[in-house]
């Protein structure tokens, strides 16, 4: 598959059940190397990534839904927990304010930065687990869930909780994504 048609079968798939059509080990080992190889400014290495899987899966959806106590539909949340796991996106808090430290004047912008490496790498995890064959969706129930994740986890103060991408086999798979005309985005000039 070449990149950009890789880039187009990259869709939001909420259908997941907990068949893999690959080895967990190959979903684990392409989120390492796209963790590894995402840019990030200053080469500040601030990303974290916690892949939530087999019956934390199940334990992780619960205490998200305990977390919203109720207020997020039960069969909502469930849809979830029928992945086969959850790629919980991190900043380092404590990275980012070092390199804050160190370079004073773009301070303001290493927390920017940060963002943007984290959904370079969100994108990159996403199209490299549809290229696996796995359907992934993205969720944000960040910063309400952040103590439980934390309590589950075992990650540091430091880590912040930027989203979770709930990926496993695909039952149902997106529909035709619509048409636009593109030229409202984007302008060429020259």
């Amino acid at each position: 598959m070449d990149f950009m048609d890789a880039v187009a079968a990259r869709r939001t798939v909420y259908a997941l059940n907990k068949e893999l059509p690959v080895a967990q080990q190959k979903v684990t080992d392409m989120v390492k190397r796209a963790t590894e190889l995402v840019p990030d400014a200053f080469n500040m290495r601030s990303q974290r990534v916690v892949i939530v899987q087999g019956a934390q899966q199940d334990a992780l959806w619960d205490a998200v839904y305990d977390a919203f106590d109720g207020k997020v539909a039960r069969e909502k949340i469930d849809g979830f927990k029928a992945g086969a796991g959850t790629v919980l996106y991190f900043i380092d808090t404590a990275t980012v304010k070092g390199l804050q430290d160190q370079f004073p004047t773009y301070a303001a912008n290493f927390p920017v930065w940060a963002q943007q490496s984290n959904g370079m790498l969100q994108f990159t995890v996403w199209t490299g687990l549809r290229e696996l064959g796995v359907g992934a969706n993205l969720q944000h129930y960040n910063p309400v869930i952040d103590d439980v994740v934390r309590a589950l986890t075992g990650v540091p103060e430091s880590y912040q909780l930027v989203a979770q991408m709930v990926y496993g086999g695909i039952v149902e798979d997106a529909g035709e994504k619509p048409g636009e005309n593109i030229s409202d985005r984007v302008t060429v000039i020259g």
